[in-house]
């Protein structure tokens, strides 16, 4: 351990080679005092975090996913007409997106390691919202497929950047309550998303006579240019590393880095090496929480996307459907977040995953075998309950177990790249073949939750055997014939490394 706590003051121990002066209290020459301080000093910085930058990225992810959501509100306003999107076309288009969507995660958090945040995080979202606005002027099918595939370049690197940048501010024991709260955003966006497909697609044509923009087109446009006008007006405000944020005293700048540092024992500007992406890669726990996450994106994605259409096909119009949507994201939203303040305070991860996707087997269980539209429609509530809270926690889990800042990076986009392959899934798990009860899709997303349950089950097994034998010794083998950069390069691997569990 690198940190201890002596009634209300945080004190250093030591802990080998130090990248901050601690013992003077001096942080890039600046003196700031005694390099201990008190809880109530951190528990400021903290609540200052919260109220400015979980905000922020909650806004930013919000847009990403409204952005990428709208295509399921645009399907039953008009644009599969109009684009002649008959047979697989749709999802094809779904599939391309995904597919780009994977590939970029990783290295664009590489990237964000690299330049960090302020610049980055703005200009992604910039980017996707005008990618967005230029999907309203789209013609054909395959210049349908071309924006999907330019927008998924740019919103593929929005989820890990988000969840890693928020890994470089809270500790372990803090970081899920956030991350549930910027995971929510996308089912509150879905919400809202349904609310504001309605509104926009009411709006009378406009436009040139040669460009008329009407119905869904209205959605594309409006969405992406709120989109755009949001990543610009937050690139005053976006932090660059938590030691050197305007809003916060030297001091605050001080304390926010060095908590950081003392609980991960590494250098936060460490560089991403292929030493981190194989620690990340080939850690039992990280690949858990990603097949995990593959389970329960693969449903999210499938709701934002069918979500209107499986409600449509109960008989109701393409406003109740539209609006009926609404109430099954807002409730997965509170959920979600009062899950992740759960797990926080208890300091737990696993027993609450657990939970989580049991609320969502349960929901594509009735799904899938009731033929009650009111019972199918309360069902739709538990689906999203589960697979939105599990994903947040499944990210959240992985992230906490990594060992340091450059794994945490590597693996925040690896996990995400998993899950993304779901995402390609779910592009394919409703079909209008197997409309109106959708039974195959329901049955894939069924089990892939009871296999995500076994697999979580798995993972909370591992994490308690591992710290079980670490606390015996049985792991201080892993220390013989290492020099201390080689120690402290074991991250996961290092016998005082304990899991969360």
């Amino acid at each position: 351990m690198s940190e201890k706590v002596e009634g209300n003051l945080y004190k250093a121990e030591p802990a080998g080679s130090s990248h901050t002066d601690t013992s003077a209290g001096v942080i890039d020459n600046v003196d700031v005092g005694n390099p201990d301080w008190t809880e109530a000093e951190e528990t400021a910085i903290r609540r200052k975090f919260d109220f400015t930058i979980v905000p922020m990225v909650t806004i930013l992810y919000m847009c990403c996913a409204i952005d990428r959501a709208n295509i399921g509100n645009a399907k039953i306003e008009g644009m599969t007409a109009e684009l002649d999107l008959v047979g697989y076309r749709y999802n094809i288009v779904l599939s391309i997106f995904f597919i780009v969507y994977l590939s970029v995660e990783v290295p664009s958090n590489v990237i964000l390691k690299r330049f960090g945040p302020r610049f980055y995080m703005p200009f992604l979202v910039f980017s996707f919202g005008l990618v967005s606005l230029c999907t309203a002027f789209v013609q054909s099918y395959p210049g349908l497929a071309v924006t999907r595939a330019v927008l998924g370049i740019f919103e593929g690197g929005a989820m890990p950047a988000t969840a890693f940048f928020l890994s470089c501010y809270y500790k372990k024991s803090e970081l899920f309550f956030r991350m549930s709260i910027f995971i929510s955003s996308s089912s509150l966006a879905n919400s809202f998303g349904g609310l504001l497909a309605t509104a926009l697609s009411k709006v009378p044509a406009w436009g040139t006579s040669s460009s008329v923009i009407k119905t869904w087109r209205n959605i594309f446009f409006f969405e992406g240019l709120l989109t755009m006008i949001i990543a610009l007006s937050f690139i005053y405000f976006m932090p660059q590393s938590p030691g050197s944020w305007k809003y916060l005293t030297p001091r605050q700048q001080y304390i926010a880095a060095e908590r950081m540092r003392r609980e991960n024992d590494a250098n936060p500007k460490e560089k991403v090496t292929w030493a981190h992406v194989r620690q990340a890669i080939f850690n039992v726990h990280t690949n858990v929480c990603a097949w995990c996450f593959f389970c329960t994106n693969s449903a999210v994605q499938g709701l934002g996307a069918f979500v209107p259409t499986i409600l449509q096909e109960f008989g109701w119009t393409s406003t109740r459907a539209q609006l009926s949507s609404v109430p099954p994201y807002l409730v997965a939203c509170v959920l979600t977040i009062a899950l992740g303040y759960a797990s926080d305070r208890t300091n737990r991860r696993g027993v609450f995953m657990l939970g989580a996707v049991v609320f969502s087997s349960t929901g594509y269980a009735i799904l899938r075998f009731s033929d009650n539209t009111e019972a199918k429609y309360a069902a739709v509530f538990l689906s999203c309950i589960g697979v939105f809270a599990a994903s947040s926690g499944f990210l959240s889990w992985g992230i906490n177990n990594t060992g340091s800042p450059a794994v945490a990076a590597v693996a925040g986009g690896y996990m995400v790249a998993i899950g993304s392959v779901g995402g390609v899934l779910s592009t394919w798990t409703y079909l209008s073949t197997d409309s109106p009860k959708f039974h195959i899709g329901h049955s894939i997303n069924f089990s892939l939750q009871l296999f995500c349950f076994c697999l979580a089950a798995f993972g909370l097994a591992h994490c308690t055997y591992e710290n079980k034998i670490r606390e015996q010794g049985k792991r201080d083998n892993r220390l013989h014939g290492l020099s201390e950069d080689e120690i402290r390069a074991l991250g996961h691997r290092h016998p005082d490394f304990r899991y969360m569990e």
